[in-house]
């Protein structure tokens, strides 16, 4: 086996020197993979196989929790050995380095970080604008295998997120939900559905199920970057497009949009904004967020239209979910149906907020454009089409005001992932009472929405920042014997 020489494990009580030797660990291990690749590519064959493996940090502790009852992260729910293997240090570093700090001052016992036994796939270690493809023979490719450890499904399940691992006899617990190798694939998949790099995310997601939204934060966004005393650094576009303060802008536009475009206004923090266009259906939702979620946002909220189930509901009408119907199917298999996804108290308080402070209504007369109730979502777009009495007696004894086909998706992934979620919607039609989209209807109806509601979503997000994003982080996410890395 043809390795890289790395530092040997050491103890640490410091959460700097921590990150320092499992960054040295990894970029040791990435170093290595990427020299012997390019000498592959230029006709050398190693003679051995080629491997380097991912750093980890591990905690070991002999008495009950010591932390702080109220926390909803940054402890170990009781004696034992728990670890993790760790991934782009240059990324996460201060993800790493606040975890690490929350484990010492919990504790009060050494990390050690090491190189673990998990491999580090080769394409995991290629660099952002790196192809092979176009460079290798179907036997070149093949020979690969042979010699570079490629990507193994079976490292990279959620088995730990999903409830559903059980460490072995000598098997150290989950230090997080997230294994290195499966935190690098969704890397890539984010790249690749979104048209934008990772680094660019934000901590507070926007999804939606419309373009409109997509063109208004366009607009915003540019906006935005030329208004004086801006608070945010740039605005990135797919292709990694980035517009600076005084709207300077570098890199050119792909000739084509990914199928999830990905937009963000970014700051220093990463506390900024990211907004992504879903497209419609459950699937996606999925996908995205099974991604999205190993960048442990603070929040992610679902904005997009909705058919509204009640009679005394109007077009242009928003609903806050309380609570949810899924149909969906998506994640029948990872969350069981029984299990409840609750609302979140401050997500739920700071969507209220931010209605009343767009809309400049308050009390009673909030209630004409709000409505807080249940969101049922399906995943068959022609519901209204199934034999009568059909899903509507569903949807009425389940008492849902509305219906869409992402945000029950969304906010089951939340739970799912420890992400804190909330939904708004805006109702577009109500099919149960004759009032279906058309496209004169359509178009007047997002003219007049679009802006309204996603300033409302943009202000929840800046009152979530500015009420401090710790408290966001619920005891309601947590099972039994939750990891501790956030």
């Amino acid at each position: 086996m043809i390795t890289p020489d790395v530092a040997p494990r050491r103890e640490f009580n410091d959460p700097d020197a921590a990150l320092a030797h499992a960054s040295a660990i990894y970029d040791a291990g990435v170093a290595h993979l990427r020299q012997q690749l390019q000498a592959f590519l230029d006709g050398d064959l190693p003679g051995d196989r080629v491997r380097a493996t991912y750093p980890y940090v591990r905690l070991r502790v002999d008495t009950v929790m010591r932390a702080d009852s109220r926390l909803a992260y940054g402890f170990v729910a009781g004696p034992g050995r728990y670890e993790t293997t760790l991934t782009r240090p240059d990324l996460f570093g201060s993800y790493y380095r606040e975890q690490f700090r929350l484990l010492l001052r919990n504790h009060a016992v050494a990390l050690e970080v090491g190189a673990s036994d998990e491999p580090i796939p080769v394409h995991f270690s290629l660099a952002e604008d790196d192809h092979l493809e176009g460079t290798l023979t179907p036997q070149r490719r093949q020979l690969m295998r042979d010699l570079f450890d490629l990507p193994d499904l079976a490292a990279m399940d959620d088995g730990i997120a999903n409830g559903s691992f059980e460490p072995g006899p000598r098997e150290a617990h989950p230090l997080s939900l997230f294994t290195a190798p499966r935190v690098d694939y969704s890397l890539h998949r984010m790249r690749h559905y979104t048209g934008t790099r990772p680094e660019h995310f934000q901590n507070f997601i926007l999804f939606t199920n419309y373009q409109f939204y997509i063109d208004e934060f366009i607009k915003l966004g540019r906006e935005t970057m030329s208004a004086a005393g801006c608070e945010y650094a740039a605005f990135v576009e797919p292709g990694n497009v980035i517009t600076h303060k005084g709207g300077k802008t570098d890199g050119i536009a792909p000739p084509r949009l990914p199928q999830m475009p990905a937009y963000h206004l970014t700051r220093p923090d990463s506390s900024g904004i990211t907004m992504v266009n879903i497209g419609v259906g459950p699937a996606n939702a999925k996908n995205m967020t099974d991604h999205i979620a190993v960048l442990r946002p603070h929040a992610w909220i679902m904005l997009g239209h909705c058919a509204g189930l009640r009679n005394t509901q109007q077009l242009g009408d928003y609903v806050l979910a309380h609570g949810y119907v899924r149909e969906d199917h998506v994640l029948d298999e990872e969350l069981p149906l029984w299990v409840p996804i609750p609302a979140l108290a401050e997500v739920q308080v700071a969507l209220e907020r931010a209605v009343a402070d767009v809309t400049k209504l308050e009390g009673y007369e909030l209630k004409r454009v709000l409505r807080t109730g249940t969101v049922a979502t399906t995943d068959n777009r022609n519901w209204e089409l199934l034999p009568h009495p059909g899903p509507e007696r569903r949807f009425s004894q389940s008492r849902a005001v509305a219906l869409d086909m992402e945000s029950a998706t969304i906010a089951a992934n939340g739970f799912r992932f420890r992400v804190p979620y909330g939904t708004l919607l805006c109702v577009s039609d109500k099919p149960l009472h004759g009032e279906i989209k058309l496209p004169g209807m359509a178009n007047q109806f997002y003219r007049e929405r679009v802006d309204q509601h996603l300033r409302i979503g943009m202000r929840a997000i800046e009152l979530l920042r500015e009420d401090g994003m710790a408290s966001l982080h619920s005891r309601k996410l947590r099972s039994f014997a939750e990891v501790a890395f956030q």
